[in-house]
């Protein structure tokens, strides 16, 4: 499909990809299993190491394997149910946001000091977990809604860690929690802005679904 889009053939240059190759549907598995394993140890690295930013890290790893799921269950369905599930992606990115800007209020009130150097080794691996997601996925990161949304979390993932791991050094040198505050404050943008991108994206696809356009994007996903 790359190489008749480029070639401009305009046989395909109103469809996206939706996720039908086995390939991607193994590849997508590889993903949620990294994401799931890393919801596990970033939580349990946030209660001992105090910090917000990767407590709010490792609830990103849960939503991601959760959304994650959801693609995969809607791959090959009608163009008209994909959008709808990215639709709710996207608005269950902006509650997610919504509720990390709320915590990350209430914690500045009374921040603590975060253990830095967990933080630290454990931003690395989480970054690492982020960049084998995104290489994982990249051949498909301008598929439909769904497909680009998937894309779109792990690279948006991997840029947050790097803030996790720049705010664990300014812990370190000033013994101060505001860093750490800062970071759950970027995420919750980071977060937004993905929803923002996604919901356009799929409202997009809703009103350009017709039943002709849907069979040929499955019939090209399948190639």
């Amino acid at each position: 499909m790359t190489d008749c889009v480029k070639s401009g053939c305009g046989c395909s240059q109103n469809l996206a990809f939706n996720g039908l190759a086995p390939g991607y549907q193994r590849r997508l598995w590889a993903v949620i299993a990294i994401n799931a394993v890393m919801f596990a140890v970033e939580m349990g690295a946030g209660a001992m190491s105090g910090s917000q930013a990767l407590k709010t890290d490792a609830l990103d790893f849960f939503g991601d394997t959760l959304t994650y799921g959801l693609s995969l269950a809607v791959i090959g369905l009608p163009l008209r149910v994909r959008a709808t599930t990215a639709v709710v992606k996207g608005i269950t990115l902006g509650l997610m946001g919504l509720w990390i800007f709320g915590s990350t209020v209430w914690h500045a009130f009374a921040p603590g000091v975060p253990v830095a150097e967990i933080m630290g080794s454990i931003g690395f691996l989480a970054l690492a977990a982020n960049l084998a997601s995104v290489l994982i996925l990249l051949k498909y990161k301008d598929g439909d809604a769904n497909v680009r949304s998937v894309w779109l979390c792990s690279r948006n993932d991997a840029v947050g860690n790097v803030a996790v791991i720049l705010s664990a050094y300014v812990v370190w040198g000033t013994a101060s929690g505001w860093p750490d505050i800062l970071v759950a404050a970027i995420l919750a943008s980071i977060f937004l802005h993905s929803a923002t991108k996604i919901l356009g994206q799929a409202l997009d696809e809703w009103r350009r679904q017709s039943d002709g356009p849907a069979e040929m994007i499955a019939v090209v996903g399948r190639t």
